[in-house]
């Protein structure tokens, strides 16, 4: 700009130098040489101030303009604190003013857009569902940590990556391609296969209007949905068979007594202690099945209160006598040595009752004739424990982990033989969790099994 001015106004003046000279060649015969010689000085010092005066006056003018220019500048590489101070005439500072307006209100906006994108990528980064965007190459844009986890990828490392590079499950793949072509969000589910099954809920939906395009990719892990449900249907199966058992009994036996079995002393008392004893089988199933609802609904409300331990497991073990001494089984207390024998544990005095009957009960029903029943119990500065310890016919190994289950029995001839429902242990474990504890099995197959609980010392609960 300052060399376009300058070299316009030198121009002008050689321009109008010449001119002048031109003139004076021309009647130079007419007159004197030595005025020609001091016009022409003249001229030369006209010259040399006239360039002195355009370059002059073209840096003034193009001063304001070069600092407006630097200062554009700045802005455009993003420096928007940068302020353009100008002199010059009012239209300079007042385009220099302008200018600054601008930078200070483009300030603002991309501090707010910056706030709403750390605030969005904070909300996505938070949910618990897995959330991926990509564009119409199919590359990342955007992965929280949840997607990375569902998928197995690591999140910080997939933007801008293709996602058959970010992920290898080729059914989520197949997934994303079926959403980009359909014309509204698609949604399905997957079922990946292994040790332990898993099952995703892949949500597509495509960018909306034709300026972005891609897609936002929702995955929401339904495992848990889907365990529930196949326990759900799982314990009205069993349930339902469970009932059906003893209810056929009691059929089969009223039934009987109704022919005419009823007129035979002998035969009535066989069919009358069938039914009882199916009876009791049944009360005892509903029972059961009515207290793992409450528990697992949360509708049992538990009070915790400290509650002497010795003196707990005395009365339970006076309870379970006439049962253990009708099969010649040996009950055996064993308090600490190096603590109180009636250590207070913190727990509820219903629920603690029921641990303990249901422990002791199972190892009465699977010990053979002549066994041998230890209850030895203890305690830290922070927990309590006791052991149920049996001589019994023990678990195998490869079903120790599911003796926990609903329904679920090692042998299930036998369970039901010895009058089990299938629901003791599930009602211990859900309990001693209710109360904060933890219950722990060992065995082995034909030597016998130990059950332990830990839960809260008093005081430190």
């Amino acid at each position: 700009m300052f060399q376009r001015l300058f070299l316009t106004y030198l121009l002008l003046v050689i321009t109008t130098v010449a001119l002048v000279g031109l003139l004076i060649y021309q009647r130079a015969a007419d007159v004197f040489f030595d005025l020609v010689r001091e016009v022409a000085a003249a001229i030369g010092f006209v010259v040399l101030a006239a360039i002195g005066a355009a370059y002059l006056l073209a840096r003034a003018i193009t001063r304001p303009l070069v600092e407006l220019r630097e200062g554009a500048r700045k802005l455009a590489e993003g420096d928007l604190g940068h302020k353009i101070r100008v002199g010059g005439g009012s239209e300079h500072i007042e385009l220099a003013e302008t200018f600054n307006t601008m930078s200070d209100r483009l300030a603002a906006t991309f501090r707010l857009l910056e706030h709403d994108r750390e605030q969005l990528r904070a909300i996505l980064s938070g949910m618990a569902e897995g959330v991926i965007a990509i564009d119409a190459q199919r590359r990342v844009l955007f992965a929280n940590e949840r997607a990375g986890q569902l998928l197995e990828f690591d999140a910080s490392k997939a933007v801008n990556q293709p996602l058959s590079d970010v992920t290898r499950l080729t059914a989520f793949r197949e997934v994303v391609g079926k959403g980009l072509e359909a014309s509204e969000p698609y949604r399905e589910e997957l079922e990946l296969s292994g040790p332990s099954p898993r099952y995703l809920s892949v949500y597509v939906s495509r960018f909306p209007g034709h300026g972005m395009p891609g897609a936002v990719i929702v995955i929401d892990d339904m495992t848990d949905v889907r365990q529930a449900e196949r326990m759900r249907q799982d314990f009205v199966a069993n349930a339902s068979h469970e009932l059906k058992t003893p209810l056929a009994v009691i059929k089969s036996s009223v039934e009987a007594l109704l022919d005419g079995a009823a007129d035979d002393p002998e035969e009535r008392g066989n069919f009358l202690n069938q039914i009882d004893r199916e009876s009791e089988r049944l009360s005892a199933l509903i029972k059961d099945m009515l207290s793992l609802s409450k528990i697992e609904s949360g509708a049992l409300r538990l009070e915790p209160r400290a509650v002497p331990l010795g003196k707990a497991i005395s009365d339970c073990m006076e309870r379970h006598h006439p049962r253990a001494d009708a099969k010649t089984l040996t009950l055996v207390e064993k308090p600490p040595t190096d603590v109180p024998a009636d250590v207070p544990v913190w727990a509820d005095p219903d629920a603690l009752r029921q641990v303990m009957d249901n422990l002791v009960d199972n190892a009465i029903k699977y010990t053979p004739n002549g066994g041998r029943i230890t209850v030895r119990w203890g305690a830290t500065s922070d927990t309590v424990s006791f052991e149920v310890e049996d001589t019994g016919i023990g678990i195998p190994e490869s079903d120790v982990n599911r003796v926990f289950e609903r329904f679920y029995r090692v042998d299930k001839a036998r369970g039901r033989e010895q009058g089990s429902t299938g629901l003791g242990l599930s009602i211990v474990k859900h309990l001693v969790q209710a109360m904060r504890g933890q219950v722990r099995v060992h065995s082995k197959l034909g030597k016998g099994t130990t059950f332990r609980v830990t839960l809260p010392r008093a005081g430190t609960a």
